[in-house]
Parts: structure tokens; sequence; C-alpha cells
């Protein structure tokens, strides 16, 4: 995986589920959305949101069924929905290509850098497994910092649960999408869905400080 980045890598393959969508103009230039389909072992599709700049789509828009493989970085942002700050989770694309088979070749891997910026949540599925939700801030250029939701299953959520606000640590796994339900006043019920990083594995960074003293 080409490292981009330091911090915060993503490099996907899947299949292009809808044409390309206006999403926002920064300094003169648009940026589109376009929905990648990546199936897992299971047989379910993560459906991932990609940002992708005019200048990179070259006038060629991705057709639906298309495979595509991307190389970019997890961003976040929040977004105003019904009155409501909401965390907005994409993968910013720097390169791409189209894929050369017939069937799309499906990957799915990101890695990050960053600090736990809340306290680890620590909660047990419906079917007794360990979860810890953990919230991590990676730095990018321009002091601007992605917030990224990151979930823990089994040994690993036992492990994340200990950590603190302010620890380092580093991630691999893949992003995910995945759906829920919420049940609004009136008891109706609205499914939603949630975008995170799967954690595969996780270290503590430990953190070196200059100018102790024999230094």
């Amino acid at each position: 995986m080409e490292k981009l980045t330091d911090g915060n890598v993503a490099y996907l393959s899947g299949k292009v589920l809808s044409e390309p969508a206006f999403n926002h103009k920064t300094y003169g230039e648009a940026f589109y959305m376009v929905l990648l389909g990546i199936l897992r072992r299971s047989g379910y599709e993560d459906r991932i949101r990609l940002i992708i700049s005019e200048k990179l789509l070259g006038g060629r828009s991705p057709r639906i069924g298309e495979g595509l493989e991307v190389a970019g970085q997890v961003r976040t942002y929040n977004k105003e929905v019904d009155g409501r700050s909401k965390l907005e989770v994409t993968v910013f694309v720097r390169n791409m290509e189209y894929c050369r088979e017939n069937e799309p070749v499906y990957e799915n891997h990101v890695a990050i850098e960053g600090f736990i910026c809340k306290p680890p949540v620590r909660r047990t599925s419906p079917l007794g497994r360990e979860i810890c939700d953990l919230m991590i801030a990676v730095n990018r250029m321009y002091n601007k910092s992605d917030y990224i939701p990151t979930i823990a299953w089994g040994r690993n959520a036992v492990y994340s649960g200990k950590l603190q606000v302010g620890n380092k640590v580093y991630v691999e796994g893949r992003i995910q999408s995945r759906e829920y339900r919420k049940y609004t006043n009136e008891g109706e019920a609205i499914t939603k869905t949630a975008y995170e990083v799967s954690v595969v594995t996780m270290e503590k960074v430990i953190q070196h400080r200059c100018g102790a003293e024999g230094e």
C-alpha cells in the first residue's frame, strides 16, 4: 500500500455503485461523491463514500458496475442535518485507476495513527461479544484534524478499553458501513448507516519526550 501521508492511508478496490454527484467546490475546483461497493468474505457489501476531484476524474465519469481502485485518506467533516451536527465519514481520493479485469477485485485496507480524543466506550453485543468504540483524532496539513470513529472487537476491544484520552495509537483495519435502527420519540423505527474503521490490529505508540535530563 502506497504511503501517501504519515498517519492516514486508505487503499480500496471495489465496484462503482453510483454516478458522480456534485459534493462541494474549493478554490474553484469541484469535488464529486461516488459510492464504492466492497464485498466482505461474509458476502456483506460495504458501501463507501468517495470524494473525487474533477481534475482526477479527467472528464470521464466512473460507470456503475465498473471496477475501481483508489488510494487516499479517511476524512471527516461535520454536516448539519435536521438542525443537528452529524459527522460525515468519507475517503478523499488522491489516486485512482479503473480495474482491467471483468470482475472487480475487492480490497479494503486502512492505516491510521492518531490520538484517543474521547474516553473509550466498552460494551457487549447481543451475541455476547466484546466491543469498544473509539474516536481517534488524526492530524493533517494546515492544522486540521480528522476525527475518525473506530470500533474494536474481542481482544482488541479489551485492550483498547484500557486506553486513555491522549494516548497515541496505530491502527490497521478496514473502513466499513453498518446499518442500524434508531427509534424516534413517536416510536417509529428509522434505518441509518454508520461509517467507521473496524480494527484488525492496534498498538499504542510510545511518545518520546525531548529535552529530558542528560540529553
